[in-house]
């Protein structure tokens, strides 16, 4: 595996992070970096990543056909038309039976390494058999945090629960950031976060209307006019090519 090959798992600690936004849009700025890319949804029976990358009637076979033997890798494999290098594969709307195990995930990540440079899964959100299955082939974990004491709580303990998985590889996001908020005391600055979670941040994202209005055109906002939110996932996109 070259070093530029990995498996990166998008979770967060509690559902309304922007844990699915922001793998759609990571995902579309490496592919504007030039790395072929490809966009996994693991979140099994909760799947929106398809509506967040406009690609909802394209979706013939998901990742459940594929883990459990119904299609081969390529037939479950849509190609984003509008974005060269960008790839995606669905999240089966039926919860899982109990017969995907993380080994079978494993087998998959290694697979898809093979094709691209960046497989990007969107686990499902909190605590339960989904979260220990999609880190199966983890080789990094991005946590999707907001300035709210629950989701710092909750954060916390799921990335205590990775360590017992053997994952050390965790970052931090912070998103939905209301700076105004922060200054008037009515949410938690920066300051307020365990050191152990600010010193592997790796970026910060404003809330911003824009954001809403591109997960619902189905187009990431990384794709769209330029902006300092398009910068800001190129840079982020940039620290993650170096972890």
């Amino acid at each position: 595996m070259n070093t530029s090959d990995k498996t990166i798992i998008i979770a967060s600690g509690k559902g309304g992070t922007g844990k699915t936004m922001f793998a759609a849009n990571i995902g579309a700025a490496m592919v504007k970096r030039g790395h072929k890319t490809v966009l996994v949804d693991m979140d099994t029976g909760l799947r929106n990543l398809d509506l967040y990358l406009g690609l909802e009637n394209n979706v013939v076979y998901d990742v459940s056909d594929v883990l459990n033997g119904v299609c081969r890798i390529k037939q479950a494999l849509i190609k984003d038309k509008r974005f060269p290098g960008l790839f995606f594969m669905a999240a089966s709307p039926k919860p899982d039976d109990g017969e995907i195990t993380p080994l079978h995930v494993k087998v998959l990540c290694d697979k898809l390494k093979k094709v691209f440079e960046y497989v990007i899964i969107d686990a499902p959100a909190g605590l339960d058999d989904g979260l220990t299955i999609a880190m199966g082939g983890a080789d990094e974990v991005i946590m999707v945090i907001t300035p709210e004491y629950s989701s710092i709580r909750d954060c916390q303990t799921v990335t205590m629960t990775l360590k017992e998985l053997g994952i050390r590889n965790v970052y931090y996001i912070l998103n939905k950031i209301n700076t105004k908020l922060m200054k008037q005391g009515f949410a938690p600055s920066l300051k307020e976060f365990p050191k152990s979670i600010t010193e592997r941040m790796i970026g910060l994202v404003q809330r911003d209307e824009n954001i809403h209005i591109s997960t619902n055109m189905g187009v990431p906002i990384v794709f769209m006019k330029e902006s300092y939110i398009s910068r800001n996932f190129d840079n982020i996109a940039g620290r993650i090519e170096n972890l």
